[in-house]
């Protein structure tokens, strides 16, 4: 049996990218989080502490955007291991880290860079 939780659409505002327009101006990112974990326990208990919180995934997520990088993979990666830590019943992660309109010499609605087990 497989226990999901998912948290889709963390909508956070950043100032990643290589362009200098980029670090003062920002943009708008969205940030998907799937894990697995045996919550069974907690389904029958009704108790938090016996699953994963996903405020906590989506403070790690906040505060990771928070720091500015170039690329959107150093900020997924950093996202990535900071869930891994804070979940030791964890069975599978994946985060994505979604940019919306980036700044490209065409019309490109978003680019995504994801971390999967």
């Amino acid at each position: 049996m497989t226990h999901s939780i998912n948290i889709e659409g963390i909508k956070l505002y950043g100032f990643h990218g290589c362009l200098e327009e980029e670090a003062k101006i920002g943009g708008n990112y969205i940030v998907d989080v799937y894990l697995t974990t045996d919550f069974s326990k907690a389904a029958k208990t009704d108790d938090l502490n016996e699953t994963l919180d996903y405020c906590t995934v989506y403070e790690i997520s906040k505060a990771e955007m928070a720091i500015r990088s170039k690329l959107i993979e150093q900020v997924c990666e950093r996202i990535y291991t900071k869930i891994k830590g804070a979940f030791p019943t964890l069975k599978t992660l994946h985060v994505r880290v979604t940019k919306l309109v980036p700044p490209m010499n065409g019309n490109v609605e978003k680019v995504s860079v994801e971390i999967k087990d």
